[in-house]
């Protein structure tokens, strides 16, 4: 249904309030026109990545703000947070599939505007990965103040608000990991096994990268309770 726009009333440019709150004549500015195109896929390119970044903005809003609640001893609305950047991290590795659009002939046309940028150099992702790291110190520190150990969590209750935060924090890590996988399996997609990236960094590189945990203790957690298990003494017992 067609509505007549109302008077812009806030402040900036754009002809509508949504305009000026969402500052659209600045975001659709920013990527590449027509003119500057080495080809037309390029806007594909550049659009994925930059809406990688803002949802990394986002990820990382949410894992500074959960750290704020964990250091005042409130553990259901960390979790909140923290479900909240796993689903940024969720969205940015479903929209990867866009790029298993291009063409790998007409990306390595692209590549010649790259210089040599490389989604190691994010800043979205360095700040996200100093945001886990300062979780993994904050929580290791919650659960030393109560005197437990993640494999005590983990013996416990799932409704234990610590245990649902350390989920949390695990879903977190397996987005990231997902997120990982998905990006080297499209980079060898369009760029193929045993190639040097846009910095000169072996493609296969980012394998080595899905299996690091930025929450080793509570992975290690779990595969204590296995050993513990019978059958995994059993295991022991055998070998």
């Amino acid at each position: 249904m067609a509505t007549t726009p109302l008077p812009a009333v806030l402040p900036g440019t754009g002809t509508t309030d949504y305009a000026r709150y969402m500052r659209t004549d600045d975001l659709l500015a920013l990527q590449r026109g027509p003119r500057e195109w080495v080809h037309p896929d390029e806007l594909l390119f550049q659009v994925v990545h930059q809406s990688s970044e803002l949802l990394l903005k986002l990820t990382q809003s949410q894992l500074a703000r959960s750290l704020d609640h964990l250091a005042v001893d409130q553990p259901g609305a960390a979790e909140l947070l923290l479900r909240r950047a796993a689903l940024g991290l969720h969205l940015i590795t479903e929209q990867l599939q866009m790029l298993r659009h291009l063409h790998p002939a007409h990306f390595a046309v692209i590549r010649s505007a790259l210089g040599t940028g490389s989604g190691f150099e994010s800043p979205g992702w360095r700040l996200v990965r100093s945001a886990t790291t300062e979780l993994d110190i904050a929580f290791s520190r919650v659960l030393s103040s109560r005197g437990l150990t993640p494999l005590d969590l983990y013996q416990g209750q799932p409704s234990d608000p610590l245990y649902r935060v350390a989920e949390a924090l695990v879903e977190l890590d397996e987005r990231i990991a997902l997120w990982r996988t998905e990006h080297y399996s499209v980079a060898t997609r369009i760029i193929g096994h045993g190639v040097l990236g846009t910095r000169d960094t072996p493609v296969d590189s980012l394998m080595r990268l899905i299996s690091h945990r930025r929450f080793p203790t509570l992975w290690e957690a779990r595969s204590d309770l296995t050993e513990a298990s019978p059958r995994g003494r059993a295991s022991r017992q055998v070998g």
